[in-house]
């Protein structure tokens, strides 16, 4: 009887350390799966971040090449085509050369070399200065500067009194001129003045005091009405068409080739400025 108890005994006592030890184990395996789900791969996160930065340098070196292709500027050494048409800085054409030859007569004149026509077959370059180049590059910028933008036409206001003197008048038909040709329409209101004794047409007289400033540049949108009660009348002016510039050019071209027609093309003219 004690033999057997000894082997039972001794088998359960086998058993138990097997469990305690399967169960450790399992502990482990579970505790390094959740270890390595939450760790980021070394070699993922490396590729991740090798391609966002060869994502930025691609953007940066396309916005670069955007801007040097745009950009009015020297060339230098760089020339890329190996037969180019070249004009000298006082714009005679030089005929086609080898870029060698253009780099020697660079050197030669100290002067720079500007790509003017890439489209060109062979490429058009152009000899300069730095001061030419610099003058060039105003000339651009103010130009783009005095191109019209596309948009809603905007509409500046302005008012003021029928008593209001000769010179802030001239002042303000100044500022009008200036609006009208950055292509706004200009609202006016001008508001009648307390005294009875003033003409029932004085403002109209103004408004056409201010338009007959700008020949050729401005015409009425909608006519000069009353408004306020009756205190005060406003008118909007706009700047002409193309047509309607054309109609004035022709109109001034009539009275200068023909005096005989100078009368009608008064007349001419006024419907103009006044449709």
């Amino acid at each position: 009887m004690a033999a057997l108890f000894l082997k039972t005994l001794t088998l359960q006592t086998i058993k138990t350390e097997n469990n305690c030890i399967r169960r450790r184990i399992g502990i482990c395996i579970v505790h390094n799966a959740q270890l390595s789900l939450l760790a980021p791969a070394p070699g993922l996160s490396y590729l991740i971040h090798a391609r966002a930065f060869s994502t930025g340098d691609t953007q940066e070196e396309r916005k670069k090449a955007t801007k040097s292709h745009t950009a009015f500027s020297n060339v230098g050494r760089k020339i890329s085509e190996r037969i180019i048409r070249v004009l000298d800085e006082k714009g005679n054409d030089l005929g086609n050369m080898h870029r060698a030859d253009v780099i020697r007569l660079l050197d030669e004149r100290d002067l720079r070399l500007v790509k003017r026509d890439s489209s060109a077959e062979p490429p058009k370059y152009q000899l300069m200065t730095g001061t030419q180049i610099h003058e060039e590059r105003l000339r651009l910028r103010e130009r783009d500067k005095a191109r019209p933008r596309p948009g809603p036409t905007l509409t500046k206001e302005l008012t003021f009194s029928s008593n209001i003197g000769k010179h802030d008048l001239d002042t303000k038909s100044k500022q009008i001129q200036q609006w009208i040709e950055k292509k706004y329409k200009v609202q006016i209101t001008v508001k009648k003045g307390k005294n009875a004794e003033e003409p029932e047409n004085k403002v109209e007289e103004i408004f056409n005091q201010i338009l007959q400033t700008m020949p050729g540049l401005a015409t009425f949108s909608s006519s000069p009405q009353s408004v306020r009660g009756g205190k005060a009348v406003m008118c909007v002016l706009r700047p002409l068409s193309k047509k309607e510039e054309t109609a004035y050019r022709e109109t001034q071209g009539t009275q200068k080739g023909d005096p005989l027609n100078k009368e009608n093309g008064n007349a001419r003219e006024s419907d103009v400025l006044h449709q």
